[in-house]
Order: structure tokens, then sequence, then C-alpha cells
């Protein structure tokens, strides 16, 4: 059904989708190529943004661990593993480090017992080993994991002091290896993931304003797309419609022209040789009556009037029609052509033909048989020539038909006005039915003369068995 919608479409439709369609798709594909680019880009800057957060809040917890075992390590580096008085001392200095609203430092005993939490009091003195997070992390068990490996980060779920809420936390972790002991701190990361959050709603909303600006232009390029469309097709509608009415108007001309050609060939032969014709008859009826000896002769002067009228009636219909190309073809029809203007001029022509393979159809026929009356009356009205050569030929791209002959050539003023629509219309005529066919039509001028050739493709050409047997004009180019 699709199939046949499309089929069905208009040519301006189909116009106007080849030239849309395409565009979509690449600013659809382009879309998404911006888009997949951005978003890529954009992660890595997330992520290296929230990496380099993370590590300055690192940072900022080994340093927090390195200043408090500085500052007490005058105790513990000097006092036995046993010694209860510094530990007691070292806890409560621990304790009291508080720091911010959330900071602290936790002590836990190897065995998961809690030893300092100033923030968490509820933890101190109880064993907490096996403690998880909402997300099943190990939280003790891995720090004293860590303390015991020398020193490490670890990260999980906590709540904060704060709110009770729970949040992501970064703790920093060293051992006191003497009293078995996991000393650190930690700082809540629920900023970072916010700025994190941030940075990729912001991300979202330029790749959001990047699809609707594309979309835009997008929208813009088709409007211009269709109004360029619409102006053109006004234009080429209007300029079809003028060259419409010139060629209408063209044709009204040539059919009146032709019509007063006939009608003159009439009046000035026909009619004058009728008129003789009834004058010798009314001239014979009254001789008749007196018995005049003259009759004779003036029967014969009627019937060569007669005579003359009927050739003349038969030139009008050969001008109009020649049957001569209908039943032998077009040599023939050219050879009678020129021999009647051989008879006209005094010029004998130089003809020569080249027998088709291929036989022309009707329309290639009439059409070159035109141009070489038209060509041939050209010569005769204003060529002044003295040589006159005809040529039919064939080969392997269709048929050519040359005339040439001696003359003063083509006006150069002549030769401009037959292009315009006001201008002769010879030339033209002759141009348009080659265009018509396919065909190819030019003309050479100079002062030796004037070259005419109308050149026909093969598709004018019937198969040699296409109308029966060859008829004796239809020739064959041996290179063929």
């Amino acid at each position: 059904m699709t199939a046949r919608r499309l089929l069905s479409l208009s040519y301006k439709q189909k116009l106007f989708l080849l030239g849309t369609v395409p565009l979509i798709v690449a600013v659809a594909a382009i879309s998404l190529i911006v888009a997949y680019q951005s978003r890529q880009l954009a992660e890595r800057e997330i992520a290296t943004l929230e990496q380099t957060l993370i590590e300055a809040k690192k940072e900022e917890l080994r340093n927090y661990v390195t200043q408090a075992r500085n500052g007490f390590y005058f105790i513990y580096g000097s006092a036995p593993p046993d010694d209860a008085d510094a530990k007691q001392q070292v806890m409560q200095i621990l304790s009291a480090m508080i720091y911010g609203d959330e900071g602290s430092f936790f002590v836990y005993h190897y065995d998961g017992t809690n030893l300092v939490s100033p923030r968490d009091t509820q933890l101190i003195n109880g064993n907490w080993s096996g403690l998880s997070d909402p997300e099943g992390t190990p939280i003790v068990d891995e720090l004293i994991s860590i303390a015991r490996s020398g020193a490490g980060y670890h990260s999980y779920i906590w709540p904060k002091p704060s709110t009770g809420e729970p949040a992501r936390m970064i703790t920093y972790v060293t051992s006191f290896p003497s009293w078995q002991w996991a000393v650190g701190t930690g700082v809540f990361i629920d900023d970072v993931i916010a700025t994190v959050a941030t940075s990729r709603a912001q991300v979202e909303a330029r790749t959001r304003r990047t699809f609707l600006y594309i979309g835009a232009i997008t929208l813009a390029a088709l409007l211009i797309v269709f109004g360029s469309g619409m102006v053109l097709n006004i234009r080429e509608r209007r300029l079809a419609d003028t060259k419409l009415k010139a060629l209408t108007q063209r044709v009204f001309d040539a059919q009146e022209e032709e019509r007063g050609r006939v009608a003159r060939e009439l009046h000035d032969g026909i009619s004058q040789t009728l008129v003789g014709i009834r004058y010798a008859l009314d001239v014979t009826r009254r001789q008749l009556s007196a018995e005049d000896r003259d009759v004779p002769k003036t029967l014969d002067k009627g019937i060569e009037g007669l005579a003359s009228a009927v050739q003349e009636i038969r030139s009008i219909s050969r001008d109009l029609r020649p049957g001569v190309l209908d039943d032998l073809g077009l040599g023939p029809a050219l050879k009678t052509l020129t021999e009647e203007f051989s008879k006209r001029t005094g010029i004998t022509p130089e003809f020569s033909t080249v027998v088709f393979r291929n036989r022309l159809d009707a329309d290639a026929k009439i059409a070159l048989y035109r141009v070489a009356q038209e060509a041939l009356t050209n010569i005769e009205r204003h060529a002044n020539a003295s040589v006159v050569r005809v040529s039919v030929r064939g080969d392997r791209r269709g048929a050519i038909l040359t005339i040439s002959d001696d003359g003063q050539g083509v006006d150069p003023s002549r030769k401009a006005a037959s292009r315009s629509a006001n201008g002769g219309s010879g030339m033209r005529n002759m141009q348009e039915r080659m265009e018509q066919l396919n065909g190819a039509f030019s003309v050479t001028s100079s002062r030796e003369g004037t070259t005419i050739e109308a050149r026909l493709p093969l598709s004018h050409m019937l198969s040699p068995d296409s109308e029966g047997r060859q008829a004796p004009n239809d020739i064959e180019d041996p290179k063929q």
C-alpha cells in the first residue's frame, strides 16, 4: 500500500520528498552523533571532576590522620604495649579532635571493639565486628583489615551525625600495631555526589538545548526548501505557461502562414488557370455555334490549361504531404525534392545516400524531409548559390542529413533572430523538429557557404523485419 501511494505522488511531491527526506535523515544522524559525542565528553569530564574531588577528600583525610598521629606520637612511641595510662591519654586526645559539623576520629581494637567515637557515643565499648552498611559493604572488619595491612581508604554508607540520614563516607585508617588499634577518620562526600549530579543535570540540559537548536535549524531549513520549491515551482510554471503561449502562437502563425501560402498558390496558379480554361470553353461553345474551324485549337489550349491545373494541384499536394515519402521512403522523396529544386532554380544538386540497415520511423522521415525542404527553400530565396549538396546517411549513432551550399551564408542578424521568440521561423522550426525527436541540429555558416546538419538517434530506427521486406532505399552502412 505504501509503495502504491509513493508511486501515485505527483512530481512536485516527489521533488519535495527528494529535497527534504535526505535533509531530515542527515540532520537526525548529525543530531545523534553530536548527542553521543557530547554525552561521552561530558561523562568523561564528570568522571574526572568526581575523581578529582574524591582525591582531594582523600588527601585531606590523610593529612588529618597524619597530624593527629604526630600530635600524640610522643606518647605512643615511648609507651609499652600494656601501658593503660598511655592508651587512656591517647583516647582522650582523639576524642577531643572534633572538626567541622561531621568530622571526628574513631578507634577500633583488632577484635572489633570500639574505643573512641565522639560523634556516635553509643558505639563505644561495643563489639561491632560483622557490621555492614545498607548496601552490604563490611565496615568494621574491613577497617581493621586495612589497618592490619598498614593504611588505606574505605568507602561505605554511614548515618550523618547532624541529620541521622545515611550518606556516603570515605575513611582513612591507619594502624597502631603495638596496641592493635585501627585509628582513622572520615568525611561525607554527599557534596561531591551533589556536585556530580548537578553537572550531569547541566549536561542533560545542554543536550536538550542542542537538540532544540538542531530541530529549529532543521525546521528553518525545511521552510527554506519548501519556500524555495514554491518560488521555483511558481516561476517554472509561469515560464512554462509563457513558453506554451509562445509555442501555441507559433503554431497558429505557422498554420496561418501555410494557409496563406496555399491560398496564394491557389489564387495565383490554379485559379488563373481555371479562369483561362473557362474562357477557352466559352470561346469553344461560341465557335461551335458558328461552326468555326478553329475549335480544335481552342480545345487544345483548354486541355493544356487543365493539365497545368492538375500539375499545380499535384505540386501543392506534394508540398503539403509528399506521397512518395510514404510509398518509397526518405531517399526517393529527397531525390524528388532536389529534382524539383533543380527545375525551379537551374541548379543541379549533388545528391547522395547511404542505405540504412534499419529504416527510419514515420516521424523521423517527415522531420528530415521537412528540414531538407526548408533548407532548400532558404537556399533558393537567400543563398544565391551555384553548388548545392544533399546527403543522407546512417552510422552507429543514427541518421544524418547534411545540406551545404556555396552561397553568401547566413546573415548573423538573421541567425540571431531565428533564435528569438519573435524572429524568423525557418531555422527555429528545423531546430524544434529535431529537438522534439531528441535529435541535434547545427548550422555552420561562413563566406564560403552554409552547412546544415540534422541528426536523429538510433531510437528512431526500425528493425529490418518490423515492416516486412526492406525497401530499396533502406541501405546499409558498411561500418556497422
